[in-house]
């Protein structure tokens, strides 16, 4: 008899991550910076997703109906909770990658995302996947697929393996998935204690390991301690993806598409001799030790004449995320933090310094008497939107019909903030995805919603929740013991909220 869940770890529930990269909209103008044609998305699946944050976001802030599956009841329970409070238009399945996969009642689709999932599925899984891609997305559709890759894992991948060895022979078959990740991570303290050979040889892996110690325990579980975990080259899934017709198209990760950023002038002159576009890609992951892949593939690949590609990228649309003056001048890439150039990037900042949605076009006409061409203002926003600082924005007209479903949305989650802090999101119907937004800016927000105006208002409600919740402020590192204290405190991040954030949430469709 088969396992329900295939091997996949389910006694533990995933982290309530959303990811931008399985948004549609995200790949627009990634796509027309690689010169290609991108679809227009109607229809969408997910497949393994999770909690549901990110599905549920992208339906509910756009117009494009949405399908997925996930194999974990509480998962589809709480995903389902999340559509029935929105009204968007998706359907989630509680049913294994063989089941969903094979329904007869599934329409084609333009996109289909994974996030993940990939490196922890079977071999028949992933059969079953590919025959689902083949089968189902449209010509000229896309397929977004991250996964864990080589060489960047090659030095840890031994450390992983003992790690999961020790949870499978050490750990007391009742003592919990976390209790058991947490004594895993203490014996390979100790015997890193030891200086063993492989550290000496790998001397990144002791601080990889202090690194991984303070994170997520639900998130080390899913990552490091499922049944199944598969690593794979690029050239490796190039073969399997080229087989059933798909063309890579691009990373997901925008500031993977600078090579300046990433590559060094030697890498980048090394890597322009190699003529096969594959084999480049292949050996760029050597360059950079790619650990982590997220990336576009289309099924048919159309590629732009130069002067359609500037049409198209000149009608996208973006919106600045932070305050004008709270914009970093600093990116980092694979070669290590930057500072960006001052008269390039400022102008294009200003330009967008009222938090409404430009064109690129827009910005072009706005940056024209700065000596800047369109290709440097376009490379330029590629790195923005890499670095948080601006993102994509959708049309007017989707976003005004998405507003509804977006207010249903975040009002439930707004409400959700009373009692924790997993969900750390909020749904933008102006950019057709989410933005990050804490629990105390979520419970200003409730705050607001109840007719409370005024930021000594929001602080005073939030700190009853806190009080119900025997909860205190930390600040600095000390906790703050008397009423006075946490209420000034929550006064000053109320004060913040209001002078800085609410007026992007406002700018969103948020607030």
């Amino acid at each position: 008899m088969s396992e329900w869940n295939a091997g996949y770890l389910a006694d533990v529930d995933y982290t309530y991550g959303y990811y931008s990269q399985l948004d549609p909209l995200h790949m627009r103008i990634a796509f027309l910076y690689a010169g290609l044609a991108f679809p227009e998305v109607a229809t969408a699946c997910e497949l393994g997703f999770g909690q549901g944050v990110s599905v549920n976001m992208h339906a509910a802030a756009s117009r494009v109906e949405w399908y997925g599956t996930d194999f974990n009841p509480t998962q589809v329970g709480f995903a389902r909770e999340l559509a029935a409070a929105s009204g968007a238009r998706l359907r989630l399945f509680e049913q294994s990658f063989a089941e969903f996969c094979n329904r007869a009642d599934l329409p084609d689709f333009d996109f289909i995302a994974m996030h993940g999932i990939w490196s922890w599925t079977s071999k028949k899984n992933r059969a079953t996947i590919l025959d689902f891609v083949r089968r189902k997305l449209k010509v000229g559709g896309v397929l977004y697929l991250s996964y864990n890759t080589l060489p960047g894992w090659a030095a840890f991948a031994p450390m992983r393996h003992l790690l999961k060895r020790h949870h499978e022979v050490m750990c007391s078959p009742g003592s919990g998935i976390i209790s058991c990740v947490d004594s895993s991570i203490a014996f390979a303290e100790q015997l890193l204690a030891t200086r063993p050979a492989y550290a000496v040889a790998n001397p990144q892996v002791p601080e990889r390991i202090r690194k991984i110690k303070g994170e997520n325990r639900s998130y080390l579980a899913h990552e490091y301690f499922n049944k199944e975990w598969n690593c794979a080259y690029f050239a490796e899934m190039a073969d399997l993806l080229t087989s059933i017709r798909l063309n890579f198209a691009c990373s997901a990760h925008y500031l993977d598409l600078v090579d300046d950023l990433n590559l060094t002038p030697d890498q980048q002159a090394f890597l322009g001799g190699i003529p096969d576009p594959m084999f480049r890609e292949t050996v760029r992951d050597y360059c950079v030790n790619q650990q982590f892949r997220t990336d576009y593939w289309v099924n048919g690949a159309h590629r732009l004449h130069p002067l359609e590609q500037g049409e198209k990228l000149r009608a996208q649309r973006v919106i600045l995320l932070r305050q004008r003056e709270d914009v970093s001048p600093k990116v980092k890439g694979r070669l290590g933090e930057m500072t960006m150039q001052e008269p390039l990037y400022a102008p294009i900042l200003d330009a967008l310094a009222d938090h409404l949605p430009r064109s690129l076009g827009e910005i072009e006409q706005a940056v024209q008497d700065k000596g800047i061409s369109f290709a440097e203002m376009v490379r330029a926003v590629i790195v923005l939107i890499g670095a948080a600082s601006i993102t994509p924005a959708q049309d007017e007209a989707i976003a005004g019909k998405a507003r509804e479903q977006t207010d249903k949305l975040n009002a439930f989650l707004c409400n959700k903030a009373l009692y924790g802090d997993e969900i750390v999101n909020l749904a933008s119907p102006v950019i057709g995805g989410a933005v990050t937004t804490g629990r105390f800016d979520q419970l200003f927000l409730l705050a607001r919603s109840q007719g409370k105006k005024l930021p000594a208002e929001w602080a005073q409600f939030t700190w009853q929740v806190l009080l119900t919740q025997g909860l205190k402020i930390v600040s600095e590192g000390e906790v703050l013991e008397t009423e006075e204290e946490n209420l000034n405190a929550l006064l000053e991040q109320a004060r913040i909220f209001a002078d800085r954030h609410l007026p992007i949430l406002e700018a969103l469709g948020i607030a």
